[in-house]
């Protein structure tokens, strides 16, 4: 690729949906998109460059922006977070919750769903305090076909092997041809919608946890400190934010407290304050 290509990429990534594109890695933006062009039918990816440039259409760009979005992700990614979630979050948030209203978890950038389905096994795993109050799991990502995968609870041996020990995998997954499947009782437990993290956000709040991990890294400076203020504005009071283990957001909102391991919690006063 040369570098008006990968300049218009990166252009097209930022504008779409803040995503940080290095154009220093050439092999990266190449081998991400020489299947999308094979997909929509180019010859080349400077073929289908050279087209989304002159027809602008706008389902072409998506494929484009959505092929860079890719990330990397498995179940129960990073275990203590889980532990975490299963021993101390998740009994608090029942504790604290009305009677008759579940815990609302919010997976953000859900990619294919592991990590919303690894909620739902913490869930199941977290007693029964948390099980009696129910758990709303909302998964969101900005690519339509890995939602698609996330919904139908399909994976391969290589995705269930990284991550989940064999007695999870026993517990809730049956073999389907090549293919694992989830169990009905775990998938009814997630709900999914497409959500770019780069806009203002409609109709999400008030959840009581949210998991934004190793995704804010990916965005732009500007993109990334607009979709934190965001994802804050869409916790409830004493809400937790959970960030990559090891993922430095930079100034954060104000309200939210550093637990340690990526955790954050919006201290209600702020919220009131504010």
């Amino acid at each position: 690729m040369k570098p008006d290509e990968i300049d218009f990429v990166a252009e097209v990534c930022r504008a779409a949906a803040g995503l940080k594109v290095d154009p220093e890695k050439v092999y990266l933006v190449e081998s991400r998109l020489a299947p999308v062009a094979r997909r929509e039918g180019f010859g080349s990816i400077r073929e289908m460059l050279i087209s989304a440039r002159q027809r602008k259409e706008e389902s072409l760009l998506w494929s484009v922006v959505e092929a860079m979005a890719q990330g990397e992700t498995c179940f129960l990614r990073d275990p203590k977070t889980f532990e975490r979630l299963r021993e101390e979050v998740l009994p608090q948030l029942a504790v604290r919750r009305p009677a008759g209203s579940p815990i609302r978890v919010w997976s953000a950038g859900c990619a294919s769903g592991q990590e919303a389905y690894s909620v739902a096994m913490t869930v199941e795993d977290s007693g029964a305090g948390v099980l009696a109050c129910g758990v709303d799991i909302l998964g969101t990502d900005l690519s339509e076909r890995s939602l698609e995968k996330a919904q139908a609870g399909l994976f391969t041996q290589f995705e269930v092997q990284r991550g989940l020990p064999i007695q999870l995998l026993a517990r809730h997954f049956e073999k389907r041809d090549e293919l694992w499947a989830l169990s009905p009782r775990l998938r009814a437990m997630v709900r999914w919608r497409r959500v770019n993290l780069n806009v203002e956000l409609k109709g999400l709040a008030d959840f009581d946890l949210i998991l934004c991990r190793n995704v804010l890294r990916c965005m732009t400076p500007e993109a990334r400190v607009r979709a934190l203020g965001q994802l804050t504005e869409a916790l409830a009071p004493g809400g937790y934010l959970v960030l990559g283990a090891d993922e430095q957001a930079g100034d954060m909102p104000s309200g939210l407290a550093a637990q340690g391991g990526g955790l954050h919690r919006l201290d209600p006063a702020a919220r009131v304050a504010a």
